[in-house]
């Protein structure tokens, strides 16, 4: 029986189908694949360092005061790729009535997408590896989960 594999780091999703083939070696065929734009590049270069006259006041006496500008941003745009993440995975193994699936994700996000994962999606994962996948060949992606 075929089941779908996802690979996944912050920048990229892979979707695969796993098979056997009929001399019981493994293939691979991609279905889906997608990079998040958001995770590309340095943070810095996506806001901006210069908060302007906000908060400024001019003058001999003057104080520099706070931007306002939130502190947590990069932790809260990880923690939003994460759950999109795991809602893609959720959403492709509901609409393909998988009765299990692999997961490879990298290390410092694997656990945070299997927790947003929805129960019954959760329930079904047979393999679970903490590696970052996406950039491997076929051959080696197999050998991890045949």
């Amino acid at each position: 029986m075929d089941k779908i594999l996802f690979v996944a780091d912050l920048g990229h999703f892979k979707v695969y189908k796993l098979s056997k083939t009929p001399q019981g070696t493994g293939k691979l065929d991609l279905i889906d694949s997608f990079d998040s734009l958001e995770a590309h590049g340095k943070f810095s270069e996506k806001v901006t360092d210069s908060a302007g006259k906000f908060g400024e006041s001019v003058g001999k006496n003057s104080s520099v005061q706070g931007s306002g500008e939130a502190h947590n941003i990069e932790l809260e745009n990880e923690k939003r790729l994460i759950k999109n993440i795991a809602k893609s995975i959720s959403k492709i193994v509901i609409e393909r009535n998988c009765d299990s699936w692999h997961l490879a994700a990298e290390k410092a996000i694997n656990g945070q997408i299997i927790e947003f994962l929805d129960p019954t999606v959760k329930a079904k994962l047979e393999k679970n590896i903490a590696a970052n996948l996406t950039k491997a060949d076929k051959t080696e992606i197999i050998s991890r989960f045949i």
